[in-house]
This record gives structure tokens, C-alpha cells and sequence, in this order.
């Protein structure tokens, strides 16, 4: 495991240039996984990041151990604390960070499982979806082009490991897919839909979410089969994308049971 003392080591600076610039990482399509459960998620899943940086010392911990057992010893770099302080931009409490290609699913059919989001541009509400559609058992998530970057460290945090649970597709024409979807299509609207408890969610199902202040586009609401609204009895009519997804997604969740009992 190489060790190294100067912040001009060329892997180092690479890693210090992808953490400190989204444009950088999605100009070069990597990633930054900070700490051991979402390294961890990504090895289960893809295999050996191309770079992981750990804090000296923190090897002994025993999930470090395990992790560092799990890689190649030239993937793994090792820096001193006074290093990491001044360099990673990241709390030091952190003690492994990991550089990955952003995965790139392949082309397939659509699930019978699908989230469509359009124009969701908070990483935080992205990052909580995406951990509520693995969950959930959602097998893939189609993203328009004006939502947050799937794989930024905010919504890679939010996420909790969920990304490595599903596929995702970035820039989709979610208009043009639904159109395609061998199956129901369900827009969610804010009001004037029918009860989601009402209505029929059963696979192959597709459910799209919209940006919190303008909701879906009329394109993607015109194209789906239905819309439906979430019923909100109390004086207090809002929720967020994702607690609204989570909402949905459940509901579904419990009809697709239901139907199988």
C-alpha cells in the first residue's frame, strides 16, 4: 500500500481536483465515495475502486482492514492526517474516500419496477429518492437532463448506497420513454388527480416525480395513462419530492403485495 507524504504525488492531485470540482467529475465521469459503507456498497457490487485514499492509522480499524483486504494494495494510497487536513476538503473523521467511474447501465428493456424524474435539481432530494427506490424494490430510475448529477457526493451521501442497487439513466426524454413503456404510466400531479390509494399500481408500472415548485411538464403529464394526486387531509397541502416519492413508491409497494397474497 503506497504511502504518501507529499501533496504533490499525481494521484493525489487527481483525487484532490475531482473532489474540488463537480465539472471535473462529470467532465471525466467519476465519482467520489466518501466512507467505508458506500466503498464497501460499491465493491459488492462493481469490484475494486481505481483509487482509494485512506488516513494513516485508520487502517487498523477493523472495517478498514476488511476493506483494504478486499482491494489491490496498489489501488489503496495512505496519507498522514496533517495530509488529509490540508488537502481533502473532507472531514477528517471520513478516513477513506474512493475514486470510481460513474456507472454507465446498459441498454435494456424498461422494469416492470421504474421511477421517472423530472427536473429534480436538489442532491439531497435525489440522494433520499434513490435510497427510497432501492428499497422499495424500483429497479430502475429514468432522470431528465435538468436534474442534479446522480453520482455528486451530496446525493451519493443521501443515497446511503442505494445507487449500487438499481440502474440509473441520466438525460432521458422521459416524454419519449414513457411512450415506449410496455406498461402503466402514472403521473403524480398536485391536485385534480385521482386518489393514489384509488388507483391501480400494479407491474409493470412506471411513476414520475417532478420538480418540487413546477411539478411534471405538460409533455410528460399529457403522455402518461394516468395522473394521480397523494391525499392531503390536513390544512398544510406540501410535500417534498421525496417524501412524496416515498409515498408513491410504497403504495405501490403495498398493492403489488396485496395482489400476490
Amino acid at each position: 500500500m503506497p504511502r504518501v507524504t507529499s501533496p504533490d504525488n499525481p494521484r493525489l492531485k487527481q483525487v484532490m481536483r475531482l473532489i474540488a470540482s463537480s465539472r471535473e467529475r462529470r467532465k471525466v465521469r467519476r465519482c467520489v465515495l466518501e466512507g467505508v459503507h458506500l466503498v464497501d456498497a460499491y465493491l459488492d457490487r462493481y469490484g475494486p475502486p481505481e483509487t482509494v485514499v485512506v488516513l494513516e492509522g485508520g487502517v487498523e480499524d477493523p472495517r478498514m482492514r476488511r476493506l483494504r483486504d478486499r482491494m489491490p494494495p496498489t489501488h489503496v494510497l495512505s496519507i498522514a492526517p496533517s495530509l488529509w487536513a490540508d488537502l481533502i476538503q473532507l472531514p477528517i473523521e471520513t478516513a477513506v474516500i474512493a475514486i470510481v467511474p460513474a456507472p454507465v447501465p446498459t441498454p435494456t428493456r424498461a422494469a416492470d419496477f421504474c421511477l421517472l424524474l423530472e427536473d429534480v435539481q436538489d442532491p439531497g432530494n435525489v440522494g433520499s429518492i434513490v435510497r427510497t427506490a432501492a428499497a422499495a424494490g424500483v429497479a430502475q430510475i429514468h432522470m431528465s437532463s435538468g436534474c442534479a448529477f446522480a453520482w455528486s457526493p451530496k446525493v451519493l451521501r443521501a443515497g446511503q448506497g442505494g445507487h449500487f442497487h438499481l440502474d440509473i439513466f441520466e438525460d432521458v426524454d422521459l416524454a419519449a420513454w414513457m411512450r415506449a413503456y410496455q406498461g402503466t404510466t402514472i403521473a403524480t400531479v398536485a391536485r385534480g388527480g385521482e386518489s393514489l390509494f384509488a388507483a391501480a399500481l400494479r407491474a409493470p408500472i412506471a411513476i414520475a416525480i417532478g420538480n418540487e415548485g413546477t411539478g411534471l411538464s405538460d409533455a410528460v403529464r399529457d403522455t402518461a395513462a394516468h395522473c394521480v394526486t397523494i391525499p392531503m387531509p390536513g390544512r398544510f397541502e406540501s410535500l417534498n419530492a421525496a417524501a412524496a416519492t416515498a409515498v408513491c413508491l410504497f403504495e405501490c409497494v403495498r398493492q403489488q403485495q396485496a395482489t400476490r397474497r
